[in-house]
């Protein structure tokens, strides 16, 4: 990516407003741009594919129909290895928190706490680390080391 160039985001949930709120709050920062909107997992996936947007990373929920976020993580990542993943959930559970992070992702931020740690979570991200929302980072005793999970 070259300096001024927009860090480029592909959002995806099966909730239009929520897709349609995250782009405008998104935008507002002139280094990000979404450069595609998918309704569940599969329409992700084949919007991938089948594309030249080239994104940065992905922002997906978990609960989608279709393919589960969970599952198109772990297919983003098998096919697609550069592209960061960052979960967008409203589940707040270990569980699903280890399934996210075995599958493949770089980031689970819950959405009660999305207004606030957005942009925390895509910069931690970007610059190669692993980000767990506040609430669950007492969940994992070592989130950067995949094989714990």
């Amino acid at each position: 990516m070259l300096r001024g160039d927009p860090y480029r985001i592909v959002l995806a949930d099966d909730h239009t407003l929520v897709r349609k709120g995250m782009k405008m709050i998104l935008e507002e920062r002139r280094d990000f741009e979404v450069v595609g909107e998918a309704s569940d997992g599969l329409q992700l996936l084949n919007l991938l594919e089948m594309s030249k947007l080239h994104p940065h990373m992905v922002i997906l929920d978990i609960t989608m129909p279709n393919l589960s976020g969970l599952e198109a993580a772990h297919r983003i990542k098998e096919r697609f290895p550069g592209i960061k993943v960052l979960i967008l959930t409203m589940h707040d559970n270990k569980e699903y928190l280890r399934k996210a992070i075995a599958a493949g992702a770089d980031g689970y931020l819950l959405k009660d706490n999305a207004d606030k740690d957005l942009f925390s979570a895509i910069d931690m991200i970007r610059r190669g680390g692993i980000y767990v929302s506040p609430l669950l980072s007492g969940k994992l005793e070592n989130t950067n080391d995949r094989k714990v999970l």
